[in-house]
């Protein structure tokens, strides 16, 4: 077996929204992995604390400000990238919101809303990406799917819909572009221990102690976990894999769940 199989040297990784969270966590897997980083969003602090947040870590990672939404925008994103950083040979499709709202309650706007950064802008920036990693014979495409992909919870209609639609459409992208060498595949992350869900990790919290009981390996994610994953992704030790999502979640898809009355 060949010693460089996850080697990411030389090569350009475009992780949306990778300005922090689960992205960054993602990004700084691939850069310890040897890959030149470039992350993107629509606000310039962002872009400005999370790449004084990688120089702390070791990583000159380079920052784009365009609207994954906007065709335009991304198509002129990607040539610039591509002129001053270098040919993309890894995206991340990470970028993404969610509204917790009941679906009586939802307004069309707010569903089309999630619907477009969370499955709609995946469609746009790959395609923007594709045509350059077909001409150079391959390339590596990660969607960030979800959970939601599988299962339904109450409020999350509409990103349960567009992450359900996203684990479909990685595997027609699968489908279309596999025979010019490109590898798409998901990450399907749990429930990880990140800022945002802070509020919720206290012991004694009742969705703390939800997750904790659900999840068979007994704890929150740390956003170190999917490194390994979306590093074997976006390296060549992928190269033959197609189309699917692994979810990293600590087994709760595994599983029906314990019964109330069980250790």
């Amino acid at each position: 077996m060949s010693s460089n199989l996850f080697d990411l040297k030389g090569k350009v990784a475009l992780i949306t929204g990778g300005v922090h969270g689960l992205g960054m966590a993602m990004a700084k897997g691939l850069a310890h992995a040897g890959a030149k980083i470039v992350v993107n969003d629509i606000s310039n602090n962002a872009i400005d604390n999370a790449l004084k947040e990688y120089k702390a870590d070791g990583i000159d990672a380079h920052g784009y400000i365009f609207n994954v939404t906007d065709e335009a925008q991304v198509i002129a994103g990607i040539a610039k990238i591509e002129a001053e950083v270098g040919p993309i040979d890894i995206l991340i499709n990470n970028a993404g919101i969610i509204k917790r709202t009941p679906m009586l309650e939802m307004e069309v706007a707010d569903f089309a809303a999630v619907i477009n950064v969370d499955l709609v802008a995946p469609f746009i920036v790959s395609k923007a990406v594709v045509k350059g990693m077909i001409a150079r014979g391959g390339g590596k495409i990660i969607n960030i799917c979800s959970m939601m992909s599988e299962l339904g919870r109450d409020s999350v209609s509409a990103y349960a819909a567009a992450k359900g639609g996203l684990k479909m459409l990685t595997k027609n992208m699968a489908t279309e572009w596999a025979r010019y060498n490109i590898q798409t595949n998901g990450i399907g992350p749990g429930y990880f221990a990140t800022s945002q869900t802070a509020p919720l990790r206290v012991e004694g919290h009742p969705f703390n102690d939800f997750i904790i009981s659900r999840t068979p390996a007994a704890r929150w994610g740390d956003p170190e976990d999917l490194q390994g994953t979306a590093v074997f992704l976006a390296s060549k030790a992928s190269d033959f894999v197609n189309g699917h999502v692994v979810y990293v979640d600590g087994g709760i898809l595994a599983t029906l769940g314990k019964a109330s009355n069980e250790d």
